[in-house]
């Protein structure tokens, strides 16, 4: 009785090449999760993180006297609602938060719409001078500020600004560190081919920043808005010498004639002041924190 036989299958290979010819690596597309010691650490690393901003709130639920004796308390007590309200009543706390947040939010679009455009001519219009004016603009960042405050503060009193919001935002209009930091990324994460190809296509200078440059400046404009929202908003210096806590205070300005009495500074109410400032940040952060970090991470993945 004849038997068929059937033709042997060809082995296949242990590991199959993909489409580029590589083979891939043992560990691709397995997820690695973290241990045990990972999760410790982030919990320590959270712990003394937020101890500085619950102290701030044992601190304002205390009184100025207990708050300065030691050993320090560590538990919150029971006049945080009567030094909120103290605090907010003793300067305008109301009119501090609005100018505070005009101010941040002006100085922080104009520094990034302005650092982008300088930074895309930097890095890639090309210009005679270019370097020496790059050398210039970073050379800036290594001057105090303190060395221009004279003559900016004879400026805006010829100007009769003193005491106005304008006099603290149009100073703070553009960063030199912006500048650098947006003509750094554009000139890794923007090629010359896609400026060029939109050239050809008969774009003009204004479409290709709008169409082509916000876009892949996206990343780095989220990461420069968040940090110099945040300086804008601290800032004391300047806004100091050119509002008065009396006419139109930003929040630090506010906050540097809270506490006072006849003898001594309350620190509770000082420290109830600093935790009013912080709680917009917080907010911000909370809201805008999964679209900034979403926007670094699509900016540090290459295709």
């Amino acid at each position: 009785m004849a038997r068929t036989l059937t033709p042997a299958r060809p082995a296949a290979p242990a590991h199959p090449a993909t489409a580029s010819g590589r083979r891939p690596r043992p560990s691709a597309g397995r997820q690695h999760h973290a241990g045990p010691l990972t999760y410790v650490l982030l919990a320590v690393a959270a712990i003394v993180s937020l101890f500085p901003l619950y102290w701030n709130v044992v601190a304002a639920s205390h009184t100025g006297e207990r708050v300065v004796e030691a050993p320090a308390p560590l538990l919150p007590g029971t006049r945080l609602l009567d030094n909120l309200t103290f605090a907010w009543n003793q300067v305008d706390m109301g009119e501090a938060l609005v100018n505070t947040t005009v101010v941040a939010s002006l100085v922080a679009l104009s520094t990034v719409l302005f650092s982008t455009l300088a930074g895309f001519a930097f890095a890639r219009l090309p210009f005679r001078g270019k370097g020496m004016l790059l050398s210039l603009v970073v050379a800036t960042m290594t001057i105090p500020p303190q060395l221009s405050v004279i003559p900016l503060y004879r400026i805006i009193t010829d100007l009769g600004w003193f005491d106005q919001l304008q006099s603290v935002v149009l100073p703070s209009l553009v960063a030199a560190f912006g500048v650098f930091f947006m003509r750094q990324f554009l000139v890794e994460a923007l090629p010359v081919e896609l400026v060029e190809a939109a050239r050809m296509d008969g774009a003009h200078s204004l479409r290709i920043i709008w169409h082509v440059v916000f876009p892949v400046a996206r990343p780095a404009m989220a990461v420069l808005g968040m940090l110099v929202f945040v300086q804008a908003w601290n800032d004391f210096f300047w806004p100091f010498i050119a509002l008065t806590p009396d006419g139109n205070p930003t929040l630090q300005v506010a906050l540097a004639g809270l506490g006072a009495g006849n003898h001594a500074v309350n620190q509770a109410v000082v420290l109830t002041g600093a935790l009013i400032s912080t709680v917009p940040l917080l907010l911000v952060f909370a809201l805008l924190g999964k679209h900034i970090v979403g926007g670094i991470t699509a900016g540090a993945v290459k295709s």
